[in-house]
This record gives C-alpha cells, structure tokens and sequence, in this order.
C-alpha cells in the first residue's frame, strides 16, 4: 500500500493542534450538560449539531457526494466492511464521557484516561494492522511510551485526591476506541476518497446512538427545565468535525499510535490549562499535574524513531 507523502513532523503537529480543539470541545460539552443536567441530551446536541454541519458541507461538495457513491459501492462488493462505517460509536462514547465524567473528575484527569487508553488502543491496532497505513510493528519506545501512558493514569488516580478508579477506567476505555476511531475513519476515508465523506460518515453513527440514547432519558426523566443561552455552548459539534477530519487525513501518515500521540499531547496541554484556568470539576491537584506530565512524557517517548526503524529507512 502506498504511503502518503505528507511530511509526518507536519501530520504530528496538525493533531497536536487537533487535540488542543479536542480539550476544547471536552470542556464546551461539559459545561452544556451541567447547564441541562442531562449528560445523554448534550452528547446528542453536541454530535447532531455536528451532523448539521456536515451533511450542509457536503451536499455542496461533489467530491463528497461522489464519495457517498463510492462507500455504498464498496460495502455491497465487500471491499469495505460494514463494521468501519461504526467508528462514530467511539466518538459517541467520548462526547458522552465529556458531559457524564469529566464534571466529576475534572478535565485534566479525564484527558489522561482517554490518553493511555488512546496509546494502548494505537500500539494493538497498529501492531494488528488494522489501519490504512498497514502493520507497523510496536518498537521498543513505542511500548515504552504506552508503559508510561498507562503509568500516568496509576499516578493521577493515587496520588493528589483523584474521585475514584471506576471513573478513570471509563475515559480509558473510551480511549481505547477513540484510537478504533480514527483506524476504521481512515479506512473509509481511503474508500471514499474525501475526509468529508468519512467524517459524515462518522457522525451518523455516532448520532445515531446518542439520540437514541437521548430519547430514553429523556422518557424517564423529562425534558431539561434550562437551556442555556450561550451560543459557545452548542459549537462542540463543531469542533469535533474538524477533529475527525484531521484524524481521517492523517491516520495513513502518522499510523493510528502516533496519530494518538501527538494528538493527546495537545489535548493534556489544553486540559491542564482548562483545569488551572476554567475548572470544569474541583480544579487541579498534585495527581493530576503529576500524571499529565507523565502523560506527555509518555508522548514524547513513543515518538522518538526507533533503531530499527532508522535502519529501515536507511535500506
């Protein structure tokens, strides 16, 4: 499979930046399901406004469009399996944890979960060679680095006051298929040939779920008695339409581990900064600090080319 020659220092620092918008959409959809009180209504506004937006861009893009044709044509011939259509699953699971468990636990924490899970999820894909970019096999910094991701959220949950381990093992997992996310979208986008096509198709998925999901609480519970009236509050849609584009273009460049990677070392940059700043539970503690300098030591580690790999370049 041919290989994108988009430079990958260039691929690592547009996600870093991507998941600077990541941390804040975590704390737009966290501050819009503490304005409802209802976690399941602002994910399914967040992910459908998100929808919104996207099915307008493509409607009014013929690549898009033609790149719908091109994904129905390669599922009916069994080229595409039906299951990579399902990657905005893992995008609803996280827009969901922003408005249920990062208030909890606060931003930063939260961000740390969602990396080990991201880095752990990358090294097994990668490794796999489930993603567009093929096999890459785990180098010895690459496992290093996820050691220590998966360090980090040990750290944060032990030490500073952390609100429990029940509540960083849900963002963990959720890493774990943001990292899918971004595998099976740029699978699809390879298909379709557009990043628009593959991020509609995304979102689909993913409201899908959380309307869904939206419309059983709201059966048992009623509608929110308050919706704010901030417009910043409904942007994260938005914003998550940038994220998973990005991530679609660049999954074949950087591979699905150091795509995760540099895009949650602008996440931990951008949370800790939240947290210190606009706190979205009870603000920063020594843990948090702690395990998000781990984190990003974890980041750098698992970036660094490994000797194997300079001597496959150098062949």
């Amino acid at each position: 499979m041919p290989h994108s020659k988009f430079p990958i220092w260039a691929a690592l620092l547009a996600s870093g930046l991507a998941g600077v918008l990541v941390a804040v959409q975590s704390r737009i959809n966290g501050g819009l399901s503490a304005e409802l009180g209802d976690g399941y209504v602002a994910a399914a506004v967040s992910f459908g406004s998100g929808l919104v937006v996207l099915t307008i861009v493509l409607l009014a893009t013929p690549r898009a469009r033609r790149g719908i044709q091109r994904v129905r044509a390669e599922v009916r011939s069994g080229a595409l399996p039906v299951w990579t259509l399902l990657g905005g699953l893992g995008g609803a699971l996280f827009v969901l944890g922003q408005g249920l468990v990062a208030p909890i636990t606060g931003l930063a924490l939260f961000t740390v979960g969602i990396v080990a899970g991201q880095v752990l999820g990358g090294l097994i894909f990668d490794r796999a060679g489930l993603g567009p970019g093929g096999r890459i096999d785990p180098s010895p910094t690459r496992i290093t680095g996820t050691v220590l991701a998966v360090a980090a959220v040990a750290l944060s949950v032990g030490f500073g006051g952390a609100p429990g381990v029940w509540l960083v093992f849900f963002p963990f997992i959720v890493g774990v298929c943001v990292a899918a996310q971004s595998m099976v979208n740029g699978v699809v986008r390879a298909a379709a040939q557009s990043a628009v096509t593959s991020t509609f198709v995304n979102f689909v998925a993913g409201t899908t779920i959380l309307v869904i999901m939206a419309v059983i609480s709201v059966a048992l519970h009623g509608l929110p008695a308050h919706w704010p009236t901030e417009p910043y509050l409904y942007l994260g849609g938005c914003i998550g339409t940038l994220f998973i584009a990005a991530a679609a273009m660049l999954v074949r460049t950087a591979g699905v581990l150091l795509l995760s990677m540099s895009n949650v070392a602008g996440q931990l940059v951008a949370a800790v900064a939240f947290e210190a700043g606009l706190p979205l539970g009870g603000g920063l503690t020594r843990g948090m600090i702690a395990g998000s300098a781990l984190a990003l030591l974890a980041v750098a580690v698992a970036a660094l080319p490994s000797k194997q790999r300079r001597s496959r370049a150098t062949r």
